[in-house]
């Protein structure tokens, strides 16, 4: 039955990165992936609690959904009120390399105080309003989620593997910052430089004229709220220690709230356009659908103990560590880093590796960036894959070897610096 499963596995993930070919929406391939492997793991094993574990999982998957979907709706809402403008009007070059430049560093710095996902779908948003050509705008958002994702790895509330690792008490907050800062710089640098150099045919040309437009004191609230109420997410979690989900959901419902009142006293259909029930409707449900195919079907998985053999059998074969967590990183891209950073904290003790050791560092980097190899590889890929519909195939070639690239210097640049600080 297990191969079974691993087959399931194997040609749903197919299906995904062929959507185009076969005309077969990926939202569709991954829940009917995510929900056949449970089917066949309560068929195979009914002696076990399976709808027990379900359950169990579906908690974890429920917390990241509503995360994204509330990320997702407050942007909306100040995209309903041009606050995006505020950004975008500081903008003045009209250099789209310059351009590219600018939104990488930005998404870089803003995903180590938001996380890599909210950024990713803030970036993304902004790039909408500045980029009016589709094919153009995917390398921003390909260079977006590879930012995005190597400024989260460095900071403990900037991706939720590091986040797991700081809380479980493997990693510090101004040790990890310190290490992993120059190896995530690298790790967004190279594909940059390399984009920059030799997707100049793609990127050729100005960007076209804007107007800037001067906003109204209450669009400007509702941006200060909606950007406010997202940067305050972490706070509230690490104020309240409740999952990060129920903090965007303040922040939605504050945003909700605010909405409302100002456009209360306008006609019925004008306020509908600014509210927050209006942004759910232009949410990417699909996406979110994919995303809990996918993590359906990787839970499945984890509770299978596949990941941990997977795991355990790199231990014995590979035995080099570094090597082992730089494999990690790589499998990262194809399966979610969660349950691969949950099944390292499980095979190696802190009474043995103690915080701060080489070996959780390096999984930091390697499990923060190694998911920008693939589009789906990370949730912030999945996010900017379902925003500007971003093919599977498209992504590999154009930017999976560059983000390998970076992956690898960056990993380079940590293990150098370790045996110089060291020694």
């Amino acid at each position: 039955m297990l191969n079974i499963i691993l087959a399931v596995f194997v040609l749903g993930y197919g299906a995904i990165a062929f959507e185009h070919p076969l005309k077969i929406n990926k939202s569709g391939s991954a829940l009917l992936m995510g929900i056949l492997i449970w089917t066949l793991y309560r068929i195979g094993w009914t002696s076990d609690d399976v709808a027990g574990e379900l359950e169990h999982h579906l908690t974890g998957i429920a917390e990241i959904l509503f995360f994204l979907m509330g990320a997702m709706t407050i942007v909306e809402v100040i995209d309903a009120h041009d606050g995006f403008n505020l950004i975008t009007n500081r903008i003045n070059t009209k250099s789209k390399i310059k351009l590219l430049w600018i939104m990488a560093i930005l998404a870089f710095f803003l995903s180590a105080i938001l996380d890599n996902l909210t950024t990713t779908i803030v970036m993304v948003s902004l790039a909408r309003k500045l980029i009016p050509d589709e094919k153009q705008r995917l390398f921003f958002a390909g260079m977006t989620v590879i930012s995005a994702n190597a400024g989260g790895a460095w900071s403990p509330i900037g991706d939720v593997t590091t986040t797991m690792l700081w809380i479980g008490g493997q990693v510090s907050t101004l040790n990890i910052m310190k290490v992993l800062f120059f190896p995530s710089l690298v790790c967004m640098f190279i594909p940059l430089f390399y984009v920059s150099l030799f997707e100049k045919k793609t990127l050729k040309g100005d960007l076209p004229d804007r107007t800037k437009q001067k906003l109204a004191p209450e669009n400007k609230l509702i941006f200060s709220l909606g950007l406010g109420g997202l940067i305050l997410v972490p706070v509230f979690k690490q104020l309240t220690h409740l999952p990060p989900y129920v903090g965007m959901m303040l922040a939605l419902g504050i945003i909700w709230i605010a909405a409302d009142l100002i456009h209360r006293k306008k006609g019925t259909e004008e306020q509908k356009k600014y509210s927050a029930s209006n942004a759910l409707m232009k949410i990417d449900m699909p996406s979110l659908l994919f995303f809990l195919g996918i993590l359906l079907a990787v839970s499945g998985l984890e509770s299978l103990h596949v990941l941990k053999n997977v795991a355990t059998w790199m231990d014995t074969a590979i035995g080099n560590k570094d090597l082992i967590v730089i494999c990690i990183g790589v499998l990262s891209a194809v399966v979610d880093n969660v349950p691969l950073v949950a099944a390292t904290m499980g095979m190696y003790d802190l009474s043995a590796f103690p915080t701060d050791h080489k070996i959780w560092e390096f999984i930091a980097y390697c499990a923060g960036t190694g998911g920008s190899i693939l589009i789906i590889g990370s949730a912030a890929g999945v996010a900017a894959m379902g925003m500007e519909k971003i093919d599977f195939l498209w992504y590999f070639k154009k930017m999976g070897l560059i983000a390998f690239l970076g992956y690898i210097a960056g990993a380079g640049i940590y293990l150098l610096q370790y045996a110089l600080f060291h020694s």
